[in-house]
């Protein structure tokens, strides 16, 4: 396994729980849209096993092209020891990365694609709307809907309903009304509909979905194939 140690170079403060963390890309470094890596902290390797508490799962908010590696997380007055350590992280500072992924490429099968996120879960699927508007080849029309009852949502700028590139974007920040709006997007028996969030959220989503009659084979998430089966049997329930 192949470790590579970078440097911070910008921090932004997204709202006042969220913030992204820029990182120099190291030689070699590659990812694609819909990627995760692991984060790790400095000592987490320092004793003969790797100090899970320092190592975090992430999803990477950035392209290729925009020259960093983006790690978007929230971070709440009470935290973990990961992300206390992260929150006092200053630009010049290392961490590492390791064993990154795509699960959620964006599929070019022309189909209407639906991202559903809550909260810092928008991160996944900015990389994902930056490559369409890059190049919309394959893909009839995208709609998000993030659901943050913070109110404090994420990425405003590029998710804006933009008529012209065939993308809607709609912010709600209570569940009655984010799982109406699923409801009405299932009513495409043919759309791809991914879901990023915390396991409770998938759960509550592919019920929703699988209700109005999609598919497992149409929902896209952000697990590792051996873990789908467990999340997308017909037998789910919260």
């Amino acid at each position: 396994m192949q470790i590579y140690w970078t440097k911070i170079n910008k921090i932004i403060e997204e709202t006042p729980e969220v913030k992204t963390f820029l990182l120099d890309c190291p030689k070699d470094f590659v990812w694609e849209e819909g990627s995760h890596t692991h984060l790790a902290l400095e000592g987490f390797n320092a004793g003969e096993k790797p100090n899970r508490n320092l190592i975090r799962h992430m999803s990477i908010s950035t392209l290729p092209y925009e020259n960093s590696i983006g790690i978007t997380t929230r971070i709440k007055e009470q935290c973990s020891e990961f992300k206390t350590i992260l929150r006092n992280l200053t630009v010049g500072d290392e961490v590492a990365l390791f064993k990154t992924h795509s699960n959620v490429p964006l599929k070019r099968t022309d189909k209407n694609v639906y991202l559903l996120s809550s909260g810092v879960g928008l991160a996944t699927f900015r990389p994902l709307v930056l490559d369409y508007f890059e190049r919309a080849d394959n893909v009839n029309q995208i709609h998000s809907l993030n659901i943050d009852s913070s109110k404090d949502f994420l990425f405003t700028a590029i998710f804006e309903s933009t008529p012209d590139k065939k993308f809607t974007s709609q912010f709600v920040d209570n569940r009655k009304d984010y799982y109406e709006e699923v409801k009405q997007l299932a009513s495409d028996k043919d759309g791809l509909f991914y879901v990023v969030g915390s396991d409770e959220f998938l759960i509550q989503n592919i019920e929703v979905l699988r209700e109005q009659g999609v598919n497992p084979e149409q929902i896209m998430l952000d697990k590792r194939e051996q873990s789908l089966p467990d999340f997308l049997s017909a037998d789910v329930s919260v």
